[in-house]
């Protein structure tokens, strides 16, 4: 009998052994990768910020070249009335400032999904984990125009300018060319730092030529630096 309980508790202490190490392997496995989208606060991220107006109509060309400095701030009640965090964005004419606030956003991760209140526009920027089956329309919860969005280059290396990201995902927002149309938007985001590349282009232009623009709106943001 006794022999008999040794080998059960040798049994079941093997199979707690076998589940804790299962769990473990588990966790591993299932790291949601929020780190693209960090809330800490006093995480920031300051960009250089190239912006270009068109209108030919009244003759306008308007290019402009400034700096971004984005922070997380404090918790807020968001607008759904979730505990959220302030974004703070800030504009400069130089990489270390003086900066000016231009705006405060909202930011959370929620239910598997990073999203930024822009402008009263909350957006769906990222979902979680990073999958090639992922799609999502960025303004499901606001007013504008569906944008679908999927990822592509997931987890990969990313070289901007002097930097090299080890881990980055690319979200594809819209590359649509046409006769009169010329429109490409996609944002990236590396491990540990948030989006550190953003192309913004929507243009109108004359038959078919992408340098013809009619009118339109640039912007396009690179990360400088980052930290905590």
């Amino acid at each position: 009998m006794i022999k008999k309980l040794g080998t059960i508790t040798i049994a079941v202490s093997c199979l707690l052994v076998f589940l804790t190490a299962n769990s473990c392997k588990k966790n591993e496995e299932f790291d949601m990768y929020y780190d693209y989208f960090p809330l800490n606060e006093g995480h920031y991220v300051i960009y250089s910020a190239h912006e270009v107006f068109v209108d030919q109509q009244v003759n306008l060309r308007d290019t402009f070249d400034y700096f971004i400095k984005t922070v997380v701030g404090d918790t807020i009640t968001d607008n759904s009335g979730r505990i959220a965090r302030q974004f703070e964005r800030y504009y400069s004419a130089a990489p270390n400032g003086p900066w000016m606030i231009h705006d405060i956003w909202t930011a959370i991760i929620d239910n598997g999904r990073a999203e930024l209140v822009e402008e009263n526009n909350r957006t769906i920027k990222l979902v979680f984990a990073p999958s090639e089956d992922d799609e999502w329309d960025m303004n499901a919860y606001n007013t504008l125009d569906p944008l679908n969005c999927y990822y592509s280059g997931i987890h990969e290396a990313y070289a901007l300018g002097n930097n090299t990201f080890p881990s980055t995902v690319t979200v594809e927002q819209e590359e649509f060319n046409s006769y009169i149309d010329s429109r490409r938007k996609f944002e990236v985001y590396a491990r540990g730092i948030g989006m550190v590349h953003k192309y913004f282009k929507d243009f109108i232009i004359n038959n078919g030529n992408p340098d013809n623009i009619k009118k339109g709106h640039l912007l396009e943001m690179r990360l400088v630096s980052s930290g905590n």
